[in-house]
């Protein structure tokens, strides 16, 4: 049978519709097509031979039918389109014919006026009118109502799409994301076929459109899986279930199921991509048209515009505030400044992500892609900077997602971590797992980054869990196969020998306290043995204890209970006093000889002395500065870390690392001696001869620092920012100083912390005899040794009262 003349009886067209499926070759879109032609023909033979009139009676295909393609179990939307009295029974005698046939059928028998009254109410029955594809009779009538309809949706598109956009949020609640899903639902989940008809639905109204690059491609994988699915069931369902993935994967001719399910979660993800994009087009959109879009507020920021490839509209009418350098925000996404040079900063898309994440944005999709076409790839092993900026990503949690699935998408990630891509999208047959490996790692770094105040090393936290498992894309244990490439990666990103190892100790162990505190007799002294063999430090034990809770937790609800946790705690507990007690301040290094010639230069004059010099990574031509090494000395008096810092804070520099010792260098009364690593936060460093100025006159007091920076403050626009654990300072045990009091900081990074700290300090009559700082990511932890004026520890009461304070002024 051929479809130019295909027949009425309906036993002919199951017989043909039969032979079209099993002809061999036809598979995928040609047999969609090729289906839904035969169908047409045959519904249209069917209109005729009811004796339709040949004026004012179409017979119209709406919803997927409509678009031209029929999956093997797919439903037929028809409707009957007239424009005025028709024969009652006309209906009917295309129907019966139809469900004699065993074919599924939706159908509606309404005149325009009554379609558009039905769509005007209905979204749903409006996304299928937009559809509509004439399939016989009167062709005027259904190009009329094609066209009214798309008028009515384009007027209307103001009020149906934040509708449209509900309907997707309700969908995905039901029934969750197919990318991650062992049993996903093709149509419904998010990700899913339904999305790419409101993606197309966003198109037809004009404002925006979704990016197309993969899109056709992943809707044809799912189109063919689903065909698949439908052939192998031989039932109209849309989820792919364990026990049909098989049978699915070989009739497309794909490896197995483990395979098939890759090649799904791929393109659900490239749907999910293309619609969070699209979707906040949309919203920009709308607001500019409600008027709620921002106004421009250019004055007293150092970039200029989002640049090219952004999406910025005219010049002087975009609000661009910095977020980090070479990265502002504009319309709610972190995108370009104009001075940015992608191809000669291969930092620039980590610092972005950063950015944006610390700041609860996501990156727009254009600048996305332009850092994936001009950025170079990041030297090996990486700046400093890269490694400080992906910490800081991490660091960011729940706003880190979003912003690593854009990065994941223009293969950004694959390209900083190579061994990404073989975890990447890869299922596990657990039910206890909710997420594929790559983004169960994510989702682990997001818990962990609520665990960073529990940990003297939050970056080593941080990178551990998003690496603990990237050994499930080799063959054997994945924890064995995953130490050795996380020793790679560290090593990779530059990461120092020493923190190298720890990082792979975590990998290799992560899963050595739950399984022990779970299948070891607690009591017996070799359960505590096998732990203490296996970290080996009471920092190491410390990271692993957090990593352990924020596997589990990120693994989902039954991996991880009360009964667990307390488990693991009292192992915890007991290795740990088995291991060294207490935290040893950081060994002293003897003072360099320029650290002695300006100690004894400021301990002769009285007065402040300081050298700068700028620090770079790297040789030869094209070396950049990435910071500036700043020293200075002062005669020991009250006000020297909350005024130093402050002059720092003045000039938009990150504190990196600071060191302050005192020294006595000719007998004349001791010297504090400040080593500070410090980076710009836009821009360039400040001129030597400017930073010295500023810090003679802060400590002669001519500036007034506090009040430059509440000045500050106050004039810079507010930012959502993200949620932070809570600061904590706390006094280490007396062992880890027999000649001061620790108090121990951990808190988020901010402009200003170290100045406050300072502060709280100094007005607390406290004595800062040395502190070790460090910034790691976002996250600073400091530990600040404290004398009272008389230079003896401070007692246990006072040392309370002191935290407090330095509690209260971090807020």
């Amino acid at each position: 049978m051929t479809t130019e003349h295909s027949p009425t009886d309906p036993s002919d067209y199951a017989a043909a519709r039969a032979a079209l499926l099993d002809r061999p070759g036809l598979t995928g879109r040609p047999r969609r097509a090729e289906l839904a032609r035969l169908t047409d023909d045959w519904l249209a033979g069917l209109l005729a031979a009811a004796g339709a009139p040949f004026f004012g009676v179409a017979l119209v295909a709406v919803g997927g039918y409509g678009r031209g393609e029929l999956s093997p179990r797919s439903d037929l939307d028809v409707l009957l389109l007239h424009e005025g009295p028709v024969d009652r029974e006309l209906p009917e005698r295309i129907w019966y014919p139809v469900w004699d046939a065993g074919a599924k059928l939706d159908h509606s028998v309404r005149t325009p006026t009554e379609a558009r009254a039905v769509a005007a109410g209905d979204l749903k029955a409006q996304l299928g009118l937009l559809d509509a594809r004439h399939l016989a009779g009167d062709a005027a009538l259904t190009a009329a109502l094609r066209s009214a309809v798309l008028t009515d949706w384009r007027a209307s598109a103001p009020a149906r799409l934040p509708e449209l956009r509900e309907l997707g949020r309700e969908r995905a609640e039901r029934h969750g994301e197919l990318s991650f899903l062992l049993e996903p639902d093709l149509k419904e989940a998010r990700g899913g076929l339904r999305d790419l008809v409101a993606l197309d639905a966003v198109a037809a109204t004009w404002l925006a459109d979704a990016p197309r690059d993969g899109l056709d491609a992943a809707a044809l994988r799912l189109a063919d899986v689903r065909d698949a699915l439908h052939l192998a069931t031989g039932r109209a369902t849309e989820r792919l279930s364990l026990q049909d993935q098989d049978q699915v994967a070989e009739r497309l001719g794909v490896l197995d199921a483990d395979t098939l399910l890759r090649q799904v979660y791929e393109a659900a993800r490239t749907i999910a991509y293309a619609s969070d994009v699209t979707w906040r087009a949309v919203d920009r959109v709308l607001a500019a048209r409600s008027g709620r879009g921002r106004r421009a507020v250019r004055r007293g920021f150092p970039f200029g515009g989002a640049g090219r490839g952004t999406g910025a509209v005219a010049r002087g009418t975009v609000d661009r505030r910095p977020l980090a350098e070479g990265v502002v925000e504009q319309d709610g996404e972190a995108v370009l400044a104009q001075a940015a040079r992608p191809a000669a900063d291969p930092v620039l898309p980590l610092r972005a992500a950063a950015a944006a994440a610390q700041n609860g944005l996501t990156v727009s999709y254009a600048t996305v892609r332009r850092l994936a076409a001009e950025c170079r790839p990041l030297p090996v092993p990486w700046p400093d900077e890269a490694r400080e900026q992906l910490v800081t990503l991490l660091g960011a949690g729940e706003a880190a997602v979003p912003v690593w699935e854009a990065m994941e998408a223009e293969g950004l990630v694959t390209r900083l971590l190579p061994d990404w891509e073989r975890v990447r999208c890869r299922p596990q047959r657990n039910a206890v797992h909710r997420w594929t490996v790559d983004r169960h790692l994510v989702e682990t770094a997001v818990r962990a980054a609520a665990m960073t105040r529990r940990v003297a090393r939050p970056d080593l936290l941080l990178v551990a869990a998003l690496l603990h498992d990237i050994g499930k894309g080799w063959p054997g244990d994945h924890s064995e196969a995953g130490e050795v490439i996380a020793r790679d990666l560290a090593a990779r990103m530059g990461f120092p020998t020493e923190d190298t190892e720890t990082l792979a100790v975590l990998v290799r162990h992560h899963l050595t306290l739950v399984d022990t505190a779970t299948r070891r007799d607690p009591d017996d002294p070799a359960t505590v043995e096998a732990v203490t063999k296996a970290v080996g430090t009471l920092s190491e034990l410390e990271l692993l204890h957090a990593l352990t809770e924020a596997d589990a937790l990120a693994t989902g609800p039954a991996a991880w209970s009360g009964w667990r946790a307390s488990l693991v705690d009292g192992l915890v507990a007991r290795a740990a006093a088995q291991l060294v007690g207490g935290a040893a301040p950081p060994p002293e290094t003897a003072p360099g000889a320029e650290q002695e010639r300006l100690a004894v230069e400021a301990a002769r004059t009285g007065a402040p002395a300081l050298s700068l010099l700028a620090r770079a990574e790297g040789t030869g031509p094209g070396t950049e500065p990435t910071g500036v090494e700043l020293t200075v000395a002062v005669p020991d008096r009250p006000g020297l870390l909350g005024t130093v810092a402050g002059v720092l804070a003045l000039h938009r520099l990150t504190v990196r690392s600071a060191g302050l010792r005192e020294l006595d260098p000719i007998g004349a009364g001791p010297v504090l001696l400040f080593s500070w690593r410090v980076a710009a936060e836009f821009g360039e460093p400040p001129e030597a001869a400017r930073l010295r100025a500023d810090l003679r006159r802060a400590l002669d007091g001519s500036l007034d620092v506090a009040r430059r920076l509440a000045e500050r403050d106050a004039a810079a626009p507010r930012r959502r920012g993200i949620a932070t654990p809570p600061p904590l300072v706390a006094v280490a045990p007396v062992v880890a100083s027999a000649t001061a009091t620790v108090l121990e900081v951990r808190a988020h990074d901010a402009p200003g912390l170290l100045h406050r700290i300072g502060r709280a300090l100094d007005a607390a009559g406290v004595r800062v005899r040395t502190a070790h700082v460090s910034t790691l990511g976002a996250e600073a932890v400091d530990s600040f040794y404290l004398t009272d004026p008389a230079g003896r520890p401070l007692t246990a009461e006072r040392a309370g009262e002191v935290a407090a304070a330095v509690r209260s002024a971090l807020g």
